[in-house]
Formats: C-alpha cells, sequence, structure tokens
C-alpha cells in the first residue's frame, strides 16, 4: 500500500517559547533562513509524500500564508531581477498540495489527528508532528513508509530518552523484532520515570493503518484532559499490531529552546554562507 498523504498537526498553543509565540506559530521560528515547518514538509516530499493536511488553530495563519502564493513579492524580486530568491519562493508556494483544517480547541494530538478523517478516507497516511526537524540522507517517515509496506503494519518512530524525561513521551513497551524493528507490547504516556515500561520513546514521525481513526473515537480524555493519540495507539495495538522503529537520524525537538539552539548552531555549521563565520565566532567564545 502506498502512504501519499500526511497530516501535519500544528494547533499547539506554543507556550514553551513564550511571548514569542503569542503572536508567532512555533512552528515558523526560523532555523537560519527556513521555518521549521519548511524543514518538516521537505522531509515528507522526500518520502513520497503528495498530498498534505495541516491541523490549524487560532493565530496559524502565518502558516498558510507561508506556503500560499505571493503575488507582491514575486513582482518586487522580479522587478529587482533577483531571479535566485524568486525561485525559491515559487518553490514554496508550488511544493505539493496543501489543505488546512482548524481545530476548534486544543484537544490533544489525538483530537487533532481525528478532524482529518474524511480527508483520510480510509487510506494509510503519515504524521509528522511540526516542530521536530529529522535529518538522515533516508528520512525518517520514508524509513517508516518502507517498514509499513514490509509488515502492512501501523509503525512509530522511537529512540532511546533519558530516563528523567519519560514524562514528555509515550513509552514504549515491546519485544525485538528484527534490527530496528519491535513489537509493541504496550505504549504508555508520559509516565513518571518511577513507572515507565522502558526508556523507549515515541517521537514526532508516525504511519498508520486508516484504522486508528476508529480507535481515537474510541479513546476518552486522558492525561491533562486531552484526547491522546497514546491511548488510540493502545487500542490499535489490541486489534491490529503495532510496529516501533528505531530510526536512523539526527532529531531536534525544536519545541524544546536547548534543542532550537542545538539546531540554529548545526545547521549554520552545514550551511555554506555562514559556516566558517559561525567557526571563528564559537573558536572565539570558547
Amino acid at each position: 500500500m502506498e502512504v501519499k498523504k500526511a497530516v501535519i498537526p500544528v494547533a499547539g498553543m506554543g507556550t514553551r517559547f513564550l511571548p514569542a509565540t503569542k503572536s508567532m506559530p512555533k512552528e515558523m521560528l526560523p532555523v537560519i533562513d527556513k521555518p521549521v515547518i519548511h524543514y518538516v514538509v521537505e522531509e515528507a516530499i522526500a518520502s513520497g509524500i503528495d498530498d498534505i493536511i495541516f491541523i490549524t488553530g487560532r493565530s496559524k495563519r502565518s502558516i498558510e500564508d507561508y506556503f500560499d502564493d505571493s503575488p507582491e513579492l514575486e513582482s518586487h524580486l522580479r522587478h529587482k531581477k533577483n531571479d535566485k530568491q524568486l525561485k525559491v519562493v515559487q518553490d514554496i508556494s508550488s511544493m505539493l498540495d496543501i489543505h488546512y483544517i482548524r481545530q476548534k480547541e486544543p484537544k490533544g494530538l489525538g483530537d487533532a489527528i481525528l478532524t482529518a478523517k474524511k480527508h483520510i478516507n480510509d487510506e494509510p497516511f503519515a504524521v509528522l508532528l511540526g516542530d521536530d526537524i529529522i535529518v538522515n540522507k533516508k528520512p525518517c517517515t520514508m524509513q517508516l513508509i518502507e517498514n509499513f509496506q514490509k509488515y502492512g503494519r501501523s509503525t512509530i518512530a522511537v529512540e532511546e530518552v533519558p530516563p528523567e524525561k519519560t514524562g514528555s513521551y509515550g513509552i514504549v513497551k515491546g519485544k525485538p523484532l528484527e534490527g530496528p524493528i519491535y513489537i509493541i507490547d504496550d505504549i504508555v504516556e508520559k509516565p513518571a520515570p518511577s513507572k515507565a515500561p522502558s526508556n523507549i520513546g515515541a517521537i514526532g514521525r508516525y504511519v498508520f493503518t486508516p484504522e486508528i481513526m476508529d480507535c481515537i473515537e474510541r479513546t476518552s480524555e486522558g492525561v491533562g484532559n486531552e484526547i491522546q493519540l497514546t491511548d488510540g495507539i493502545r487500542l490499535l495495538n489490541k486489534e491490529q499490531k503495532v510496529y516501533a522503529y528505531r530510526f536512523t537520524g539526527k532529531r531536534y525537538d525544536t519545541g524544546d529552546k536547548i534543542e532550537y539552539v542545538k539546531a540554529i548552531i548545526d545547521f549554520s555549521l552545514q550551511n555554506e554562507e555562514t559556516k566558517e563565520d559561525i567557526k571563528k565566532y564559537i573558536s572565539g567564545i570558547l
């Protein structure tokens, strides 16, 4: 089964970056010259996705504007004969089919994904969280899609997390199948370190069979009085086994201030325009 659709939830409040996110979506925070969400969409495209559904909320209009046509800017760049920047702007607005659905109130990640049910239309689909940048030659989402095509089962990306941070993740209990693949026995939303079944945490990439939507619909409010995706996965796992995949790549949780700064430093050291000056600056500080 091909996976051509992706849901990208971007309706979160971004409270960890207040006051900046009072008027600016956290997904639009820049990493050098592109916002975080641009890197996420690029990963989706590189994984073969050609249809994206953004789940938005209030104050997220700038995300829609970013991926829309910009006639005034294009006209200005054309007049200035700035062909390089003109191409960059035009490429953004023609990346792929993008649709927007508003989550009327922040009721949790599970609820956000459920709003896309009609658009998914009983097809398998990917979920990419809008504040995770994952860097690898083979995109993380593509790794999950390949596993999904091999086994025909929903697959979630996981990595080891520090034991003291289990309260920030869905934590997986599972059995190794082969290589980086685990068969999930259970998944628990944000357990305290003393109650965590492991230190293997689900991160912001998933590939689901369409049955996940029905499971989310049957889910009651969980942690934080929200509809949790993790609880939907637990129900799905009782009906059809769900796999966990220890992905290959470097992940930046840009919703965390330290991780966001790390992303800026690392990307600036890979950028031809900035790397030498940044190296000199860092050397001078040290």
